[in-house]
């Protein structure tokens, strides 16, 4: 399985559907390190063009990569191992295509319905399985900028909740939308 996952901090949206940077979340980087690992993707990227931002990122990650955290929590090291800090999407696609030989399929989540490039779970769990390179883009803050939707190939459908409340954590969105693609099946 080739899938790598991008948390994109720039462009996105705040509530007044302006163009931000926002902050990196520390406890992002650790969720989707664990949920990476989990889920065997096999890598994570931070995107960021803020330096003090960039610096927090890699902070972290030291601490638990090669300072006291790596021998206090061995688990927590090898997860965060998958984790890649970058200046764009530009960037983090070309480092995908330096480690894979190729460019990989590019496709967004949005909380809204994107339908002229929606493709289901069906059919990208059908790719990831048959081991088509895809990178999988989520935004931060109140989305991902349209400027990063025009460059992918498709919108993932939204999920949707039974009372019609949209606004999940984007680490629990993330969760979902995962287990969706790439659980395994579960007996009920």
């Amino acid at each position: 399985m080739r899938l790598y996952m991008g948390l994109v901090h720039f462009p996105v949206y705040n509530k007044h559907q302006e163009t931000i940077a926002s902050a990196i979340t520390p406890l992002d980087i650790h969720d989707f390190a664990r949920l990476g690992k989990t889920y065997d993707v096999r890598g994570f990227f931070v995107i960021t063009p803020l330096e003090d931002q960039q610096a927090l990122c890699k902070r972290i990650l030291r601490h638990w990569i090669s300072g006291y955290g790596a021998a206090y929590n061995v688990h927590r090291k090898e997860a965060l191992g998958l984790v890649k800090v970058t200046a764009s999407l530009k960037i983090a696609l070309e480092e995908v295509k330096k480690r894979e030989g190729e460019v990989p399929r590019l496709v967004a989540t949005d909380a809204a319905s994107q339908k002229n490039r929606a493709i289901s779970y069906e059919a990208l769990r059908g790719s990831v399985l048959s081991n088509e390179l895809v990178f999988l883009l989520f935004g931060t803050a109140w989305g991902l900028h349209e400027n990063v939707l025009r460059q992918v190939d498709h919108v993932l459908e939204p999920i949707s909740g039974r009372s019609g409340y949209n606004h999940l954590s984007v680490r629990t969105a993330a969760a979902i939308i995962l287990d969706r693609l790439i659980g395994l099946p579960t007996k009920c």
